[in-house]
């Protein structure tokens, strides 16, 4: 029967890498050691999309294959964070703001969040954002010159920044601090800047560091784009939990629509979620970049590492990103708030954003009672849920 997507048959890496990771739960060496040599011959960073996958995936099963991913994944971490020095807070920064111009796949989370941001603190004269996320403070350019069109006197934000060492620690917030101050004063918005640095993991109890900045006149919200992924997983309850200690009026969260939390499972449906996710990733680079962009090439890079991190340990990884469902998320958050709906008006913030980039995405409405929010999908694949809550 041919398929009914001709390019379906053209997907090579796809099946070969599924071949494979049954073949290692199975225990067939003959069939491992012959797919793996397929995968080896036809895999290159610098393909197309299958021979890219071919050689982001390639890696892990070979570890899986020798039980080495421990061992070879530290091995890894040390030197990327070796090569890492030698990227500037300003390479990272660049690659964030040309992706966001090729793809809404950040910016969606940005519109929605401060959107809802800004609705909860119509009317108020200080506000406090705490900002649990990974965007490098590129969400709030966008807030800020929102304030300053707002009619009447401008409120004060405050903005607290929680990073990790992962995120550049002290030397990056400095960066983002001079730059947002005079961003502020361009605007016209009091503001202040406060950064908590944390381990590579966060946990709920480096957020007592946060409650001590909090002042108990200002409207406070909870802004995690990107950032809960971090908690490790066995962590996650407790740190929403206390999240609500902060007191916010609004909390928002945007995560990326994946669930890597059972890799220490049964292998092949562990190498195919995140086959699944980090497909879409790639081909979604593949048709927005151009084939040269070293913007690219660097965001590849680190979706390779993000699948060793994720696959190559069997789960046994604490400071790699376990990615979450939109329906695992709302079960923790409802421990302690309740779901809001985002108003029309950010609803066609939204689409009008998706207007200005190529075909391909959409807005899609949760289709389950239990998960609440929106999703942005590139060819009709959920790829990032994004959500407002309140206490």
């Amino acid at each position: 029967m041919e398929p009914k997507d001709p390019s379906e048959a053209e997907k090579w890496a796809t099946k070969l890498i599924q071949q494979c990771a049954r073949a290692i739960s199975e225990k067939d060496s003959s069939k491992i050691h012959h797919l793996l040599w397929m995968l080896n011959e036809l895999a290159s960073p610098y393909g197309d999309c299958d021979q890219k996958l071919a050689s982001s995936f390639l890696q892990a099963l070979f570890w899986r294959a020798t039980e080495s991913g421990e061992l070879r994944c530290n091995t890894q971490l040390v030197a990327a964070a070796a090569a890492d020095k030698f990227h500037s807070f300003e390479t990272a920064r660049k690659v964030m703001l040309k992706f966001q111009e090729v793809s809404p796949w950040t910016t969606f989370g940005h519109v929605a969040s401060n959107g809802a941001i800004m609705e909860a603190f119509e009317g108020e004269a200080k506000i406090h954002i705490v900002d649990i996320s990974n965007t490098y403070c590129t969400q709030w350019p966008t807030l800020l010159e929102a304030l300053a069109s707002r009619g009447g006197e401008r409120p004060h934000l405050r903005l607290t920044a929680v990073m990790t060492a992962s995120t550049g620690g002290k030397s990056v917030a400095s960066e983002i601090e001079k730059r947002m101050v005079k961003f502020a004063r361009l605007m016209g918005v009091p503001f202040e800047f406060h950064a908590v640095t944390t381990a590579s993991s966060l946990a709920a109890a480096q957020l007592r560091e946060v409650e001590l900045v909090l002042h108990g006149d200002e409207a406070v919200a909870v802004n995690c784009v990107g950032g809960l992924r971090k908690v490790s997983v066995e962590e996650r309850d407790a740190f929403v939990r206390t999240l609500r200690a902060l007191r916010p009026r609004v909390v928002t969260v945007v995560e990326e629509e994946a669930d890597f939390t059972t890799t220490g499972g049964d292998l092949v449906e562990c190498f195919e979620r995140c086959l699944r996710f980090h497909e879409v990733f790639l081909r979604m680079l593949e048709e927005s970049f151009a084939a040269t962009s070293k913007e690219r090439f660097l965001l590849e890079r680190e979706c390779a590492r993000s699948i060793h991190g994720v696959l190559a340990r069997g789960g046994n990884g604490g400071d790699c990103e376990r990615r979450e469902k939109a329906s695992q998320w709302c079960r923790r958050m409802t421990q302690a708030f309740s779901p809001a709906s985002f108003s029309g008006e950010v609803v066609g913030d939204l689409e009008a954003l998706l207007r200005r980039y190529r075909t391909g995405w959409s807005l899609m409405a949760t289709r389950s009672s239990e998960v609440s929010g929106l999703y942005l999908a590139w060819k009709e694949e959920p790829v990032v849920w994004v959500s407002t809550w309140k206490p």
